[in-house]
């Protein structure tokens, strides 16, 4: 699986792009606009084509799960340690979780190790130097020893792909490698074929 991770702060054709990614076969897409309020994540979600909508996880505002047929929803690090670690688990009571994934974000193996929650998958970065973050550098972490599922993110391209697969990634995610290009719908063919 590739994961796609939302740009930040929208750029310019961002949602017809997406559509081209979708178009093109993305079928995970994560949808993290930290500035954006609720509102705004609503009017976002409107602007997709509701064909699409079953392949957006969102990273904030968990309830839009109940308004919208989304795939899932992931937990920021901080989100994660808040709820889940501390056993808030009603937190799911509000939510319509059905057939719905649920992921989280982590920056260290052995909390994938140690988490006791059972995730669908688990964004573990920088595997390799950001290419969206300036100076985030890539920590090459090996993951074969884990017995999860694994997005390996942070400074992925075609080019690495193969050294990923090797370090025992199952799956991959891209932020700059797709939104920083001049031509995302290719980077993202490139990508899917090198994978």
């Amino acid at each position: 699986m590739i994961v796609v991770i939302a740009p930040e702060t929208d750029i310019e054709d961002e949602i017809n792009t997406l559509h081209r990614l979708f178009e093109a076969g993305l079928a995970c897409y994560h949808l993290r606009k930290p500035e954006k309020d609720y509102k705004e994540h609503i009017a976002y979600l409107k602007k997709i084509d509701t064909t699409y909508h079953k392949r957006i996880v969102v990273h904030l505002f968990h309830e839009l799960v109940n308004e919208f047929n989304l795939k899932g929803i992931h937990f920021q690090e901080q989100k994660r340690r808040e709820t889940i670690e501390n056993e808030q688990l009603e937190y799911f009571k509000s939510l319509n979780m059905a057939d719905k994934t649920i992921s989280s974000s982590f920056h260290e193996p052995e909390d994938i190790t140690n988490c006791e929650f059972e995730f669908d998958y688990h964004l573990l970065s920088p595997v390799f130097s950001s290419i969206s973050k300036k100076g985030y550098e890539g920590r090459g972490f090996d993951v074969n020893h884990i017995d999860k599922t694994i997005v390996g993110l942070g400074g992925i391209t075609s080019k690495n792909i193969e050294a990923c697969k090797a370090m025992g990634y199952n799956d991959v995610g891209v932020l700059g490698g797709i939104w920083n290009n001049e031509n995302p719908v290719k980077a993202f063919n490139n990508l899917k074929t090198a994978f």
